[in-house]
């Protein structure tokens, strides 16, 4: 009896996977044969579908957030790498800007040295410029240990800025062209004029507002123009002939109308003043 039971069980098993395998081949037919697939697959089919789609978009976020997480940081180091580097190009430009002038300034130390015939120069830096006495005066860092002395005249850039009225050992007081006191900077001066003629005079005087030295009492007739160049005359005994003081801006009269006032442009830059040059004679 149980081995009836046994090979009707076996028997029933066996007609299970033939039916089993003739469906499948029977579905495998007809789906090649149709353009879509049968009803039941495509019920199957759109319920794997929507659950893929229900899985995947919080996945999809959560992986879109860590992605913008991690780019937002990433941002913001290279953000501190450009500021820090932004911050250095800044220093450096202002350091090239400062070596660029003080080679600028050097550079025509040493070209106005080539004019100083007879004489040779001593560089010095201004040490001390105080706005109280801006215009009248500056200190440079050479005196006495140098081998300057008092009256020596000072030049800066192109043309002339001063004479030195004080000599200490390691310092000395330039007093500048500028300086608007009665008996400062009173140097004779020479201009020769288009018709080659010279006109020789001395400082009279500063126009602070104009920024112009004033070369008075002037009666001669020769012709001069703007533009003339103005130099040291060496009449004076002290500072020596040849050196650069500026150029004619404006010729007038004075108040009397019997002589002449001559307003020279300075060849130097008074307000910019942080290198200098002592001449001293040979």
């Amino acid at each position: 009896m149980q081995k009836f039971f046994s090979s009707r069980k076996l028997v029933i098993v066996i007609v299970c996977l033939i039916i089993s395998f003739g469906l499948m081949t029977v579905s495998v037919a007809i789906r090649n044969k149709r353009s879509t697939p049968p009803l039941i697959q495509q019920f199957g089919n759109d319920i794997v579908g929507f659950a893929d789609r229900v899985v995947a978009v919080p996945m999809n976020g959560i992986q879109h957030g860590f992605v913008s997480t991690k780019n937002l940081l990433n941002t913001y180091q290279e953000n501190q790498r450009l500021k820090s580097k932004v911050d250095q190009l800044a220093q450096t430009q202002v350091k090239d800007q400062t070596l660029e002038r003080e080679n600028k300034q050097l550079k025509r130390q040493l070209n106005v040295g080539n004019t100083l015939t007879g004489y040779q120069k001593i560089n010095a830096a201004v040490i001390t410029r105080t706005p109280s006495s801006w215009a009248s005066q500056v200190i440079i860092n050479k005196g006495q240990a140098a081998g300057i002395k008092k009256d020596m005249p000072v030049i800066a850039g192109p043309g002339l800025i001063g004479t030195i009225a004080e000599v200490n050992k390691t310092n000395s007081k330039v007093v500048l062209v500028s300086n608007t006191a009665e008996n400062s900077n009173r140097f004779a001066i020479q201009i020769v004029g288009s018709d080659s003629k010279v006109v020789n005079g001395i400082i009279t005087s500063y126009d602070s507002q104009a920024n112009r030295i004033v070369m008075g009492n002037i009666t001669s007739k020769a012709k001069l123009t703007k533009g003339d160049r103005v130099s040291t005359s060496g009449l004076g005994g002290v500072i020596p002939k040849g050196i650069y003081v500026g150029t004619v801006a404006k010729i007038a009269e004075d108040d009397y109308g019997l002589a002449k006032k001559i307003y020279i442009k300075p060849a130097a830059n008074l307000n910019d003043i942080e290198v200098v040059s002592v001449a001293v004679r040979d």
